[in-house]
């Protein structure tokens, strides 16, 4: 399983022989531009954590042109489906076997509204099971009891958590929620895009690493193995 940072809260997933777009926020990002083209992604599927503009913007031009199927809540997958994309509906807490692995929809604490005020369901997660990993994208939220759930149904290889703190959880939340989740190995996103998120990259990296824990900061445009 490859994952490659967008920027923001935006990822590529390349498992299963599909290609998963996360969240993309993208042709207004200043940070990515001139480094990822969204003509180039060609995703199979695109997973929406919830409605805000920072990670829908792109959703529907980049599924007409590569005919994607958005994955998300039951309203923000009714509002795509309405415009004549292809959606898979999901809601908390459930489990689907899609043609690259599972997703499981798991809650987030956070608002959901599209640009236009309209109601864009409950915002929530991704628990990704593909080729014998199992990776935890947590969409944007809080910390939360709820996350000590997941280790009692997935042994995570990784979870990709916010850290950008304000609208988020921040680097300290992070740590403890890498704990609720029993996993030590975290890719970090959801900071730097604008001045409310920026982050102290090198006291973040020290903080996890004083807790005895890997935190993955991707430049735009770069991968991970899973």
């Amino acid at each position: 399983m490859e994952i490659t940072f967008l920027g923001h809260a935006s990822l590529l997933i390349t498992t299963g022989g599909k290609r998963l777009l996360v969240d993309p926020f993208i042709s207004a990002n200043e940070k990515a531009s001139g480094i990822i083209e969204i003509k180039d992604l060609k995703p199979d599927y695109i997973l929406v954590t919830h409605a805000h503009q920072d990670h829908i913007l792109d959703v529907e031009e980049i599924a007409r042109s590569s005919k994607a199927i958005v994955v998300s809540n039951y309203e923000i997958a009714t509002y795509y489906e309405n415009k004549g994309i292809n959606v898979h509906p999901m809601n908390h807490g459930g489990n689907w076997k899609f043609d690259f692995g599972h997703l499981k929809y798991v809650n987030a604490i956070h608002t959901s509204s599209f640009p236009d005020g309209s109601y864009g369901g409950q915002p929530g997660g991704f628990i990704l099971s593909s080729e014998e990993k199992h990776v935890y994208i947590a969409g944007d939220t809080a910390l939360t009891m709820d996350m000590k759930l997941i280790p009692l149904g997935f042994s995570l290889d990784l979870a990709v958590l916010p850290i950008g703190d304000n609208f988020t959880m921040g680097v300290d939340d992070a740590i403890t929620a890498s704990d609720f989740v029993d996993c030590s190995k975290v890719l970090g996103y959801h900071y730097d895009t604008f001045g409310y998120i920026e982050i102290d990259h090198k006291e973040a990296l020290q903080k996890f690493k004083e807790a005895n824990k890997e935190l993955i900061l991707l430049e735009i445009g770069k991968s991970l193995t899973v």
